[in-house]
């Protein structure tokens, strides 16, 4: 690996692809983006009426009125409030996709602000198709060149890489011009912000909505003629020195075995390839809490189902998986919904018990069910100093009988490795949005996202869910 960095800069590089870069995307992209846009918006129907998205519309919906849809509510706000209340909305259960190169929730950031911005300016699905791909290349760019040090340093991505990623797609979708789409990049990085700290509270889901709201802003401003700097992400007080930390080289050229592409460099000469949707692909979750919990969940199911042991037969569970992992999972004893979506104890003991992990299970009574807690001490857990790609989180199951059975998962269900079906991204559409649309409703919007991009504009999806939600 060479220790040199090219000598382009990012902010412009990125501000010039993103308005050179021709919209012929191959099917299998626009086939992608289209499966997220149907993924993260069941997702958000079901998210409308959290406590989270509630609290979120009710500061902002004096604000002042506008074009733009907020899903479950029949008031319309403005495109940054909108994108705001639909960003929390969309990460409100945790439920919403991981993209690796960027260490973030892609998705629940910049479908929102896309949204919101292409209703106000009456775009064609096609052109969301678009701004999705291209804001997500971006977002994957700039992860690659602060990540995995950024993250593990206990910077939240969604929030920060998350509204350069959104900025990005509204610019896109804007179609500004190099230095404004440059100029858009670096007004998001001073909106960039949020802690993993914030884990395990309200505050946590409207890092999505917040970067949403950023990705709007930023690029709206740079339309009107708002100038930022050049050296916002690579600087001797940028993004990477700055966010990563002041051992920023150090750590770069100690970098031999990169994953995710995440090499602490600005890649500025193939930005466009390869392309980081059909590369990486996205994690699409079929539990409702914190992705570092999935591996193990799956394996645990995966050996109930092969052996065939019930709550009753087990007496023992070990899971060891990346130490930066057990990091995200810092609520061993949770006592109230946000904690449990952070807890591998948690996360294990539901998978147990009901073979599965629904939002149901993060009302506050199921979290402190009895026999769901009385399980936490028969897990054990160790973290081992290992990346994702070196460790595949294992878990051994030991019963009573004193048989024992263990399962090493390098990957999630639901990532490239073990992809969804177009069947199962509508089973879980309709899972979600069934809890609260007629299925007449959902047929509709089915219809819409199945046509998506030959819709001339959004009306035909948004229209559907400018409504109160029960």
């Amino acid at each position: 690996m060479s220790n040199t960095t090219s000598n382009k800069n990012p902010v412009e590089s990125y501000g010039a692809w993103l308005a050179e870069t021709p919209a012929t995307w191959p099917d299998a992209a626009l086939h992608s983006a289209k499966r997220q846009f149907i993924d993260i918006m069941g997702v958000t129907v079901l998210g409308a009426v959290n406590e989270a998205t509630l609290c979120v519309f009710a500061t902002v919906k004096d604000w002042g009125d506008g074009p733009c849809t907020v899903v479950g509510q029949p008031q319309t706000l403005s495109a940054p409030w909108a994108a705001l209340v639909n960003g929390t909305a969309a990460h409100a259960l945790d439920l919403d996709d991981n993209f690796d190169p960027a260490k973030a929730h892609a998705t629940a950031v910049l479908v929102p602000a896309i949204l919101a911005l292409g209703e106000q300016e009456q775009v064609s699905g096609l052109d969301c198709l678009d701004a999705y791909i291209c804001g997500l290349q971006i977002m994957g760019r700039v992860g690659q060149g602060v990540n995995p040090t950024h993250r593990n340093r206990g910077w939240h991505a969604t929030a920060t890489v998350g509204a350069i990623g959104a900025a990005a797609a509204c610019s896109r979708l804007l179609k500004l011009k190099p230095k404004q789409a440059g100029h858009a990049l670096s007004l998001a990085t001073s909106m960039a912000a949020g802690f993993m700290s914030q884990f395990g509270t309200i505050a946590k889901p409207t890092h999505a909505g917040l970067a949403a709201k950023s990705g709007v802003i930023s690029a709206s401003m740079a339309r009107q003629g708002v100038t930022a700097g050049r050296d916002t992400l690579d600087g001797l007080t940028g993004m990477n020195r700055l966010m990563v930390g002041p051992d920023y080289e150090a750590l770069r050229d100690a970098i031999t075995k990169p994953e995710h592409g995440q090499t602490l460099r600005f890649e500025t000469e193939k930005i466009g390839e390869p392309l980081l949707l059909l590369e990486h692909g996205l994690k699409v979750k079929r539990f409702a809490n914190c992705a570092s919990a999935h591996r193990s969940m799956d394996a645990l199911l995966l050996l109930k189902e092969e052996h065939n042991f019930g709550t009753n037969d087990v007496s023992k569970i070990i899971a060891r998986l990346p130490q930066t992992h057990l990091n995200n999972l810092m609520h061993h004893d949770p006592t109230d919904p946000m904690q449990a979506k952070f807890s591998l104890q948690y996360g294990l003991s539901i998978a147990l018990i009901s073979g599965g992990c629904t939002p149901e299970d993060f009302h506050p009574d199921a979290v402190m069910r009895p026999e769901v807690r009385a399980m936490y001490d028969l897990i054990e857990a160790h973290g081992v100093d290992k990346s994702e790609g070196e460790f595949p989180t294992s878990v051994e199951i030991h019963l009573k009988s004193g048989a024992q059975f263990e399962k090493s998962m390098a990957m999630p269900l639901g990532s490239k490795a073990a992809p969804f079906t177009d069947e199962q991204y509508w089973q879980k559409f309709k899972d979600c949005a069934g809890e609260l649309l007629s299925k007449d409703e959902i047929t509709k919007i089915k219809n819409a996202l199945d046509n998506f991009s030959e819709q001339s504009n959004l009306m035909s999806l948004l229209g559907l869910l400018r409504r109160t939600l029960q």
